[in-house]
């Protein structure tokens, strides 16, 4: 084993912060690092924490933080901030609203840029919750970046999927729209001291009720249900068997006073329950994986793709750009150079 992953597994942030920078940036022995540390995740509870801009996400972030080490948990934390498609920098200001944290040894907070990837975490985002778990984390909190209505990458990474909302981000037709809002498995609605919170509630609950037969298909496939079929797990044994179902729950939060924050806990940990408890819930976390799996092949196909056909590549572009050949019949013509080397 890698001197490095020795020291992960024994809970050396030095050894944790060293593994983080070369998984983010791809570089050194980062790849053996996973592969070392890998036997040793799955313990950590993941959270994934997104929502619209301004929403209050690092704030309730850090209200979590607190809620969980006064449990006891010893925490990792994610944050993505977005980078600069001109200069590629990030500000990483999420770190600022948890400095508070900062020398507290139960947590470790990393705050990474996207550096141009989509969907609301970093390239890397995945591989750094596996070091976190590795080292001890029993929860892991990545928090995204402001998402619009369909970077929903977040869910393929986190166990439960905290979506935050905030009163005056939209009327009941946004909190009808297919996306990021189907995907939730707990909302918080932040800021609830706001006028416009009950408003906000009632939209969500409608999006609830208003699901589709083929929007309940496509979920019971991922092993989540958000529609009119599910019900709320505490509602008891004579719910019967859609008891299976997970209903989200919908928590009013004011997290700059740290108002909501255990009830928003509790519901993660229900929803933690019914992953670990149900067949869906099993499913879901199956289907997770394989997605994860997926998605790792079409990433080093392509990296190897672009390599190895380097100067065929940059042959088509030519053609292409002249006119001689058309963008659909040089793919085509790589492929089947790809697939005969």
């Amino acid at each position: 084993m890698h001197q490095l992953s020795e020291r992960i597994l024994a809970g050396d942030p030095r050894a944790v912060a060293r593994a983080l920078r070369l998984v983010d940036d791809h570089s050194g022995d980062w790849l053996t690092v996973l592969k070392d540390v890998f036997p040793s995740t799955g313990r950590a509870y993941v959270v994934g924490i997104t929502g619209n801009p301004g929403a209050g996400k690092s704030t309730l972030t850090d209200r979590l933080i607190e809620v969980y080490r006064k449990a006891g948990r010893k925490v990792g934390v994610v944050c993505v901030d977005p980078s600069s498609p001109y200069s590629g920098g990030a500000i990483l200001g999420d770190r600022i609203r948890m400095s508070r944290h900062a020398l507290d040894p139960g947590v470790f907070i990393r705050s990474v840029a996207t550096r141009g990837h989509l969907g609301g975490l970093s390239r890397s985002a995945r591989d750094m919750v596996r070091v976190l778990d590795a080292s001890g984390s029993d929860v892991v909190l990545v928090e995204t970046v402001g998402v619009g209505q369909d970077e929903l990458e977040i869910t393929r990474t986190a166990h439960s999927t905290l979506v935050v909302m905030a009163p005056g981000l939209g009327d009941e037709i946004q909190a009808i729209k297919a996306g990021l809002l189907e995907t939730a498995d707990v909302f918080c609605v932040n800021k609830a001291d706001r006028d416009g919170a009950d408003a906000t509630i009632r939209d969500l609950e409608l999006m609830i009720a208003l699901g589709t037969e083929s929007v309940l298909a496509a979920s019971r496939a991922r092993g989540h249900v958000v529609h009119s079929e599910a019900i709320d797990p505490t509602a008891g044994e004579a719910a019967g068997p859609s008891r299976l179902a997970w209903r989200p729950p919908i928590k009013r939060a004011v997290a700059t006073r740290g108002e909501g924050i255990t009830e928003v806990v509790d519901a993660l940990a229900q929803h933690r329950e019914w992953l670990e408890t149900t067949p869906e819930g099993r499913a879901r976390r199956r289907a997770r994986l394989a997605e994860e799996l997926r998605e790792a092949l079409r990433e080093a196909l392509i990296d190897e793709a672009t390599q190895s056909l380097r100067p065929a590549l940059e042959a088509a572009v030519a053609r292409v750009e002249e006119r001689v050949e058309d963008p659909y019949t040089a793919t085509e013509s790589l492929v089947r150079a790809f697939r005969e080397r």
